[in-house]
């Protein structure tokens, strides 16, 4: 008899009978999907994986701690039989052909009435992978096929023509440190769906030269402000293109709630009705100092850090920042935006109790190809930013975990 191609479909299992065989590595893959299509599932084994019995525990499969007998499929829509035991899938593959039930064989393909394809999940979308025929299945070739669409659709180079997705009103995405492969997979999506992008200098630079040539990239920092104050004249420009209807993308560096006036953003768009997106990114205060070898936690050495601005002088009357009680803290202290008033903030430190040995490194263009780290103290970081030509952006971190990693210098 000819061999026919699988005939592909989705099964809606909310509410029915999903019995599996077996609870082992194959069952621990395929039992989350599972459940998260609401299948009703009974898990038939003696025995199961650390995880699948934490999946019974918290209740989300019910199981019957015996070997399979004959009856167990009756009722069922759908099985998986993934037992350890050729004769006992067998048995069951039969029993599964008598009700009418579709199984599926994780030890013989060629004896299943399904198949598993290789599924993976982009913005709504399932994509479902499957070979024409049994007779030369490679799993690891519709693996394949499965990651590449899928990436394609998550990053947005895989668009079907004449059907480009948007996202009508603005999203505000976070960039990350610099590194363009640091941005989100939502965050890319959105820039390859995006009409206009507004982005910040520290921004990822180098997403932009990926652009399509249709789309308008305007630099915040020159944008004209008048009388405007240029912050003002930023949220007037989300406004001004919003509201023509199309998907705008303020592109901001690191994450945009952290020190980035993300919220002044979301609010004059609140304010106008315009539908916001907040798309989180990568924080350079965290990710920077790992990059550059800086554990900004370390067992035994630091068990908190604190992130703080450093554009406001400790001695400026518009400072927030609680200087002499983050001279006590024996954690890590993580310093933005504070190159050129590093001198005054280790002073203060010192000032309040800090040891004028405590360890700095000031990590310059973190996570991009001209990233650089200059090693100091408290007592001699204001001299050596000036020595070593230490130049913004640089994140700053302050405490014992700066001789932690391998890379500190000798």
């Amino acid at each position: 008899m000819a061999e026919h191609p699988a005939y592909p479909v989705g099964l809606r299992l909310s509410g029915r009978r999903v019995v599996v065989l077996g609870g082992g590595q194959v069952a621990q893959r395929r039992l989350p999907a599972l459940i998260a299509a609401g299948a009703d599932i009974v898990l038939v084994s003696p025995h199961a994986t650390p995880s699948v019995e934490a999946m019974a525990d918290a209740g989300e499969i019910t199981w019957v701690r015996r070997a399979y007998q004959d009856g167990d499929l009756a009722e069922a829509w759908y099985a998986l039989i993934a037992t350890s035991d050729p004769g006992a899938n067998a048995a069951a593959s039969a029993e599964g052909e008598r009700h009418r039930v579709w199984c599926v064989r994780s030890d013989d393909a060629d004896q299943a009435t399904a198949w598993t394809p290789a599924t993976g999940h982009s913005e709504g979308v399932t994509v479902a992978v499957l070979t024409t025929h049994a007779r030369g299945r490679d799993p690891r070739h519709t693996a394949a096929i499965r990651d590449a669409v899928v990436e394609g659709l998550r990053d947005g180079t895989l668009v079907a023509p004449h059907h480009r997705t948007r996202t009508p009103g603005v999203a505000l995405v976070g960039g990350g440190p610099g590194d363009p492969d640091l941005i989100t997979v939502r965050g890319r999506r959105l820039l390859a769906e995006a009409d206009v992008v507004i982005a910040d200098r520290l921004g990822p630079r180098d997403l932009l030269a990926e652009l399509p040539p249709h789309v308008e990239v305007i630099d915040a920092a020159k944008i004209p402000y008048g009388r405007y104050m240029a912050q003002e004249a930023i949220n007037n420009a989300l406004l001004e293109h919003a509201k023509q209807g199309k998907a705008v993308v303020r592109l901001k560096g690191g994450d945009p709630f952290v020190f980035g006036r993300g919220m002044e953003e979301v609010q004059a768009l609140a304010e106008a009705g315009i539908p916001c997106t907040v798309v989180p990114g990568i924080s350079s205060s965290i990710s920077v100092p790992g990059v550059a070898g800086i554990p900004v936690t370390h067992r035994g050495v630091a068990h908190e850090f604190t992130v703080v601005s450093g554009h406001v002088a400790p001695d400026d009357e518009r400072s927030l920042v609680d200087w002499p009680s983050l001279a006590k803290l024996t954690g890590t202290l993580v310093i933005l935006m504070g190159v050129d008033k590093i001198g005054k903030i280790a002073e203060t430190l010192v000032a309040h109790g800090k040891s004028p040995g405590t360890p700095v490194a000031l990590v310059q263009e973190g996570t991009t190809a001209a990233q650089r780290r200059v090693d100091a103290t408290l007592a001699t970081v204001a001299d050596t930013v000036r020595t070593e030509d230490v130049k913004p952006p640089a994140v700053i971190v302050v405490g014992e975990v700066v001789r932690v990693g391998p890379q500190t210098p000798a």
